[in-house]
């Protein structure tokens, strides 16, 4: 049983068989793998043939689903135009979507010569079983459109189209929260933002819960989770990442610290509750682990 925020360095193939996961029981997952776009990684090839990617998600959302609670929540994240495999992958390992999350991009467009320019990203958000075991309806209070006459008196619940977190992009957008080196160099430029990983984490698990990011990165999802009391773990097949991910768990940085979004859900019900349960302003039941390695098979 996970007990506490844990990263395993591991190839995610390797680490799906290993008793470690195969004990465990998940309630949250985010899945947010690389998008087999030709990228350039330390250890991994992104540019596999399109069939055998497709196959390999499969794979990796069928083992998840095998190893998550009855309702526990699974969110994929992946390019719009990937958007009938997605579907296709999690209807076959077993889930029930229950949303298409657009995340609608808060910079400029990515301009197409021949059809509309890019703006959004999807994230599909499925159970496993037709209900989910822990909902929440969030409210938050965004800035009023320009039609609307008077401010509203208790904000709006969250939708399914997320205009109001802000990617992470390169240069000067990106801010402190962008992990970078000595050079002042971006460290991942794929790196996810907080706020994105906040929202999922509060929409679909509770204090005391196992958080799941089977392509860890930079540890965002387990930097949210540790913060709200929740259970983490990670994979992480690149050392440099993995090592990042340990530092970024054992010391949050004042740009890590979620506590800042707190006033974005205020009018949410049970706030306090969902935000970290019985310790609201401390962290003593959450360990700090060091990176272990997965042992070869």
């Amino acid at each position: 049983m996970i007990l506490n925020t844990q990263v395993v360095q591991s190839d995610i193939n390797q680490f799906l068989e290993y008793d470690e996961f195969v004990d465990c029981e998940l309630d949250l997952t985010f899945l947010d793998p690389p998008f087999n776009q030709a990228k350039e990684y330390a250890s991994h090839d992104d540019d596999m043939p399109e069939a055998e990617y497709w196959d390999w998600m499969k794979h990796v959302c069928g083992a998840i689903q095998a190893q998550t609670s009855d309702g526990g929540a699974i969110y994929f994240m992946q390019r719009e135009k990937n958007s009938e495999q997605v579907l296709r992958c999690l209807r076959e390992a077993g889930w029930t979507l229950q949303n298409l999350i657009i995340w609608k991009k808060l910079t400029s467009a990515v301009p197409m010569s021949r059809r509309f320019g890019k703006h959004y990203q999807i994230i599909a958000y499925a159970t496993k079983g037709k209900r989910a075991r822990i909902f929440h309806r969030l409210r938050i209070d965004p800035p009023l459109p320009a039609n609307y006459r008077q401010k509203r008196a208790t904000g709006m619940y969250v939708t399914d189209i997320w205009d109001d977190i802000r990617e992470l992009t390169s240069g000067y957008f990106a801010g402190d929260e962008a992990l970078r080196d000595m050079d002042g160099a971006r460290f991942h430029k794929q790196q996810a933002p907080l706020a994105l990983l906040l929202r999922i984490v509060l929409s679909s698990s509770m204090p005391g819960d196992l958080v799941f990011d089977p392509f860890a990165g930079t540890g965002t999802t387990l930097v949210v989770a540790q913060q709200l009391n929740r259970r983490g773990l990670g994979v992480e097949i690149d050392p440099d990442n993995a090592n990042c991910i340990r530092e970024r768990l054992c010391e949050i940085r004042p740009s890590d610290d979620v506590s800042r979004f707190r006033d974005d859900y205020r009018y949410t019900v049970d706030l306090d509750e969902i935000w970290c349960g019985d310790n609201v302003n401390e962290l003593e039941n959450v360990l700090h682990l060091p990176l272990f390695r997965a042992p070869v098979p």
